[in-house]
């Protein structure tokens, strides 16, 4: 590779370790630690003059922490004079507050891209934003990848696709499940539902035929995991064979794993971009498949000068 190193703040190393692996690289020196007062304090132990330098920082909770780590990290590599430097996100956090939704509120989304341009980000790596139009926050080149054929490759090896239907939890997200669906070759279905206050729906109608079928509910992320489970519940009772569910980014807030465990879902599969809790990883449930090998393809190109648009495409 051109000059390239690879550096990773607290929040996702593992991900950082396994895209290294592919290169046959060491992660960079680098040690995020805080004082007593709980500022921030990094150590970069090597030099970086000259070089290409990604790093990967997925801003998951604590959020605002791994956001200052990233930017913190950004700005050092910067002063000590890297090429370009890359901001790997897996998980772009604050994604959902992409525009203004009631008199002087923030439009928070675009804050953090002014912040990490500010840092001195030369570009932004990331998979699955919550709202495509975020790109246009920056100034800056964004490279938006799609999770889609990472998890429908496990689909197809997992699902017949002659029952399989896959379902859109809301109406917003009709266009990813037509495009999985598509991709896969299986019919759509639609839950139609209202949503009574934050981060709390009620299921109100099913749009299409589950009756005898295999579900399969996909979204981009679950967050408390209430509409997920409402929509798997509902799914069964009305005559789903079985009930699945597939997103990018597994932020599991609250009682999600509770939820996810006590629900009719037989299957909750995710990727890597959060790490998943202790709790995650006892319940039997969720299968996690990893982002790194796109990600090391998409940082390659990168380094190399080459078109990242092949692995746009679902």
């Amino acid at each position: 590779m051109n000059g390239m190193k690879i550096f990773s703040g607290n929040s996702n190393l593992p991900l950082a370790r396994s895209i290294c692996s592919y290169f046959d690289l060491p992660l960079g020196l680098a040690t995020v630690s805080t004082f007593s007062d709980g500022e921030i304090q990094l150590e970069v132990q090597e030099n970086v003059r000259g070089l290409d330098v990604f790093v990967v920082q997925s801003t998951c909770t604590p959020g605002n922490e791994h956001m200052m780590e990233l930017l913190i990290m950004i700005d050092a590599f910067k002063r000590a004079s890297a090429e370009r430097i890359t901001a790997v996100m897996p998980y772009y956090g604050y994604a959902r507050q992409d525009r203004k939704v009631a008199p002087r509120a923030p439009i928070s989304a675009k804050l953090i891209a002014d912040l990490l341009t500010t840092a001195g980000a030369d570009r932004v790596l990331t998979i699955d934003l919550h709202a495509g139009q975020i790109q246009g926050f920056f100034n800056i080149p964004v490279d938006n990848l799609f999770a889609a054929p990472v998890l429908m490759a496990y689909v197809k090896e997992k699902f017949r696709q002659d029952d399989l239907v896959i379902v859109s939890p809301d109406a917003g997200g009709v266009e990813r499940a037509r495009s999985y669906a598509k991709l896969i070759g299986a019919s759509l279905a639609i839950i139609d539902k209202r949503r009574l206050r934050p981060n709390e729906a009620e299921v109100m109608n099913i749009i299409g035929d589950i009756q005898g079928k295999n579900a399969l509910i996909v979204d981009d992320m679950v967050d408390t995991a209430g509409t997920l489970t409402n929509a798997a519940n509902a799914l069964s009772a009305r005559g789903a064979r079985s009930v699945a569910a597939c997103c990018t980014h597994a932020v599991f807030s609250g009682k999600a794993i509770e939820r996810i465990g006590n629900s009719s879902l037989e299957e909750m599969i995710i990727t890597d971009t959060i790490p998943l809790t202790e709790e995650g990883r006892k319940l039997g449930k969720i299968k996690v498949l990893s982002i790194a090998e796109l990600f090391a393809e998409a940082i390659k190109r990168i380094n190399l000068n080459d078109s990242v648009s092949s692995l746009f495409h679902v």
